[in-house]
């Protein structure tokens, strides 16, 4: 069974810190260098932003309670990196031509920033 939805709306703001904390820093760097610092910033706020409180609020009750822990880890660390390369995608490089390896490894950090904080999450949590 899920926390209780007054669990998981009392947990959603320090998730999202702890989140933004971890990730963040990995995106800064992690980033091609034609993003600016400040994009490379307002990026670790919006798209934990976007997919947080769908890992944290609407996942649980249409994965974890009927069908597992596992398979609610399984599809909301998967769907968060993926939702947010697509919404990074759409915001800062759709728009530029021609398409360079630089999306590649801003994809990867995306992903990159999204596996460490799983990780951490575990250990902490």
């Amino acid at each position: 069974m899920p926390p209780e939805p007054e669990e998981l709306w009392t947990f959603l703001p320090l998730g999202y810190l702890l989140t933004v904390a971890i990730e963040l820093p990995i995106l800064a760097v992690g980033l091609s260098v034609r993003h600016s610092i400040k994009r490379r910033i307002t990026a670790g706020f919006w798209l934990t932003a976007c997919t947080y409180p769908i890992v944290v609020l609407v996942l649980p009750y249409l994965i974890w309670e009927p069908y597992g822990y596992a398979l609610y880890l399984t599809i909301a660390e998967t769907f968060a990196p993926l939702a947010e390369c697509l919404l990074f995608w759409l915001a800062y490089l759709a728009p530029a031509t021609p398409r360079t390896r630089v999306d590649l490894r801003d994809f990867t950090a995306v992903v990159a920033a999204n596996l460490a904080s799983f990780l951490l999450g575990l250990v902490i949590l």
